[in-house]
């Protein structure tokens, strides 16, 4: 009697041919609609599998691992991943996936993009050119901050953080600071003209501060209305990170008051949501959560995650070796040895 092949959901529609892919060795239940679901949906679907490609859009946690006797697998799109408890996935012996690397340069991208709108007053100004402005001229109007020469802040020196130091002093000739967990090696320091300061010292000093450290509960609000007044009044701040590392309201209040110059937000604490105090400011740019959106870069990310998806359930050149697993001790509990030779019976 054939074994019955595995089964996966894929939970929001993405490139046909990519998923595709998972067909070969999978049946596959994949969305064709952009869908919002609530937690007992995603429970439900995930009760249904073997294994998941999920967006950051849902939430995998204990209550939607409760009753999911096949779940072997839950492979993110997205190098973030804070949409998973991973603790709770590795107790239940869940393999945990994400998909670093293929956006670094992407993001870093649309994170300086928003940089030079916000310093520059772009959106800003175009909102008003629509308006049917232009004129009297006045040698005051729109004035921004420079950003060649300026002083470029990084919190968090990861490789996007790295790919921003990248641009900006290699760029701009700006002088970089950066604060991080851990210094950067010196070689790593020189190559980007950078200098480790103090996370104070990164406040008070730079001219753009550009945030790209890791979300968690220990930096939930750590730019908050002190840290704000620690810096300049002209600086511009830059979120391409997680939205619950900034208090928004403080932030919003900030720039309605002339305490901060400008900011490019690319992501939200109440996403979708975006706050109303946000929405009314004409001093900052907000984008909806495009770092990555790039079509080679979101390809590579499908892509990636169908490799680890595949690969987590024992198929494909590389199976039992996910190329990106956040848990790598779930494989030893899903029956995975080194180099990924299968040892025990699947979970079922």
């Amino acid at each position: 009697m054939t074994e019955p092949r595995p089964r996966v959901w894929v939970s929001q529609p993405l490139f046909d041919d990519l998923v595709a892919r998972l067909g070969e060795h999978f049946d596959v239940v994949a969305a064709s609609d952009i869908t919002q679901y609530t937690p007992e949906q995603v429970a439900h679907h995930l009760a249904q599998v073997d294994g998941a490609l999920v967006s950051l859009n849902e939430k995998v946690g204990a209550a939607e691992i409760a009753g999911v006797p096949r779940l072997r697998a839950v492979c993110n799109l997205g190098v973030g991943y804070n949409n998973l408890d991973v603790d709770a996935l590795s107790r239940a012996g869940i393999v945990a996936t994400n998909t670093p690397d293929v956006l670094t340069e992407t993001t870093a991208d649309l994170g300086f993009a928003l940089l030079m709108a916000a310093a520059r007053r772009v959106t800003e100004a175009e909102r008003w050119l629509r308006e049917g402005h232009w004129g009297p001229w006045s040698f005051e109007t729109m004035l921004g901050m420079d950003v060649h020469g300026s002083t470029l802040g990084i919190l968090g020196m990861g490789r996007i953080g790295q790919g921003i130091a990248r641009r900006g002093a290699h760029g701009f000739g700006m002088k970089v600071v950066y604060h991080n967990r851990s210094r950067l090696p010196q070689d790593v320091e020189r190559d980007l003209g950078a200098r480790y300061v103090g996370f104070d010292a990164l406040l008070q000093q730079a001219d753009h501060l550009v945030l790209m450290l890791p979300y968690s509960p220990d930096v939930h609000h750590l730019i908050d209305a002190q840290a704000l007044a620690k810096m300049k009044p002209t600086a511009t701040l830059v979120n391409i990170a997680r939205g619950g590392i900034v208090d928004e309201l403080a932030l919003a209040d900030a720039l309605a008051h002339g305490r901060l110059a400008a900011a490019g937000l690319d992501v939200f604490e109440g996403e979708p949501q975006v706050r109303p105090e946000l929405l009314a400011l004409r001093n900052v740019v907000l984008t909806p959560h495009i770092g990555s959106a790039s079509l080679t870069t979101r390809r590579a990310m499908v892509a990636l995650a169908v490799d680890n998806l595949t690969a987590a359930l024992g198929a494909g050149p590389h199976a039992g070796e996910p190329p990106s697993a956040l848990n790598a001790e779930a494989l030893k509990a899903a029956g995975f040895a080194v180099g990924g030779k299968k040892i025990i019976a699947d979970k079922r």
